[in-house]
């Protein structure tokens, strides 16, 4: 039916059509009111009820303390925390119980939750407690892959060789794995040797999510394990006597009290950089102490002595060993000296939230010597104890602590891993049709794949 022109403005919407009410500022004024109210009624609303729609979402708001600690930043991440992962039982895949405890199945997690590896098992625990676990892999959004590899190779429970057999029969009886590529499982490589401890880590694991310390790996290798677009850097394991809230190993002691300019703690390993440290502790004993540490023997330091000679300096120096990252760079901030990165390839955890320039100092390693020292040297107490105060705040994100923590390195692993979540995924052998059904390449549906299955 077509419209009459009468000439008039139309207007829509109008609830009486025959009175001609004029326009007045009280009017638009209340209007824009209404407007405003209907905005934030509505974010309330959304906020209150949103985050309880499923028992397996937990949301945190991003914000900050009264007492300035970070919570969680809310820059890059938005504002909730919404996750669903499945992690996978040891029973329920033939061999995966060989990567956790070996071919004789006497490792023990308790004794490899110890050392620098110890984030395998810690990160294993927290996920098997977490209110975002779900034990239904339909409704998964990231799949965690236990295995404590790491040390089960180091106290020979599996060799390389076994190392790399079992990893690919465990992958080849996960039909979720296949339809992604491996683009939404989740594993844990916690040594400077990364993803390489499976050696064929760049056929299987190229599209998988790998959490680790290490974000270099190639002065032994020609290719890196990390990828910055995939990964996610994670903090090193410091010692649970030295993360407590109280009775720590050792407090800090006051700048005033502290006998050296700096130091460094760590083995020679035949590195250029740890060596030229050690000479320059020779040279100037009076302001950069470096203790001989052996393995073993009654000269050997004790995890309290280690402690102690640490936070005996303002500065801690972090230098490059096997690899680009260090263990001392965190452990620094619970003795409250300031560390100096002296490694130029080394990766960061939580890069986009926390800037590294306000609690540490990092130096080319190839200027090593008097004009590091004289540096150090020429900054005021004033500044090292803001730089002191800064780290303070921030620290709670190198803890594996659960998730009931509002700072926890296990809480900023998780914002991570939520910028990995993809609402689709893809891989070569994985199809789909119109209706929706994912089949593989012989057209088989989804549900019906029976393992083992080639690998992407």
């Amino acid at each position: 039916m077509a419209s009459i022109n009468t000439g008039k403005p139309t207007r829509f919407f109008s609830p009486h059509p025959h009175q001609n009410t004029p326009c007045t500022r009280t009017h638009q004024i209340a209007s824009l009111a209404l407007v405003v109210a209907t905005f934030f009624f509505t974010r309330l609303f959304d906020h209150s009820l949103g985050p309880c729609s499923s028992p397996y979402r937990k949301s945190f708001s991003a914000e900050k303390s009264q007492d300035d600690v970070v919570l969680w930043p809310l820059r890059g991440y938005g504002p909730y925390l919404n996750l669903k992962i499945y992690v996978y039982d040891e029973e329920e895949i033939d061999g995966l119980n060989l990567l956790l405890y070996g071919r004789n199945g006497k490792i023990s997690s308790q004794a490899c939750v110890k050392g620098q590896w110890g984030t395998q098992v810690k990160i294993h625990r927290l996920l098997l407690e977490s209110t975002f676990r779900t034990r239904k892999k339909e409704e998964a959004d990231l799949f965690f892959v236990p295995s404590y590899v790491k040390c089960v190779r180091m106290m020979g429970g599996l060799n390389d060789k076994e190392i790399n057999q079992t990893y690919v029969k465990v992958l080849s009886q996960m039909p979720y794995f296949r339809l992604s590529g491996g683009r939404n499982h989740i594993f844990v490589f916690p040594s400077g040797a990364g993803a390489h401890l499976f050696k064929s880590w760049s056929t299987y694991l190229n599209r998988s999510i790998i959490l680790t310390p290490e974000g270099d790996r190639t002065d032994k290798r020609d290719t890196s394990a990390f990828s910055t677009w995939k990964d996610i850097i994670i903090p090193g394991n410091i010692d649970d006597g030295m993360t407590a809230h109280k009775d720590r190993l050792v407090d800090p002691l006051p700048l005033s009290r502290r006998k050296y300019l700096a130091n460094y703690l760590g083995r020679a390993q035949g590195k250029v950089g740890r060596l030229q440290l050690i000479d320059l502790a020779r040279q100037y004993p009076d302001k950069l102490e470096s203790p001989e540490l052996k393995f073993s023997g009654p000269s050997k330091l004790g995890r309290t002595e280690y402690f102690q000679h640490l936070r005996n300096a303002k500065f801690c120096l972090a230098p490059r060993g096997e690899s680009s990252w260090t263990l001392r760079f965190y452990e620094s901030f619970f003795v409250e000296c300031v560390p100096v990165i002296l490694s130029d390839q080394v990766e960061l955890p939580f890069q986009n939230v926390v800037d590294y320039t306000q609690i540490s100092i990092k130096w080319p390693s190839t200027r090593i010597g008097t004009q590091l020292l004289d540096y150090l040297e020429s900054i005021p107490d004033k500044i090292i104890e803001e730089m002191i105060a800064n780290g303070r705040k921030i620290r709670c994100l190198w803890v594996y602590a659960p998730e009931s923590e509002s700072c926890s390195a296990f809480s900023g692993i998780l914002w991570e891993l939520q910028k990995k979540v993809r609402q689709f995924h893809q891989s070569a052998e994985t199809f789909w049709l119109h209706n929706g059904s994912i089949v593989n390449r012989d057209l088989v549906e989804f549900s019906k794949w029976q393992s083992p299955m080639p690998l992407p």
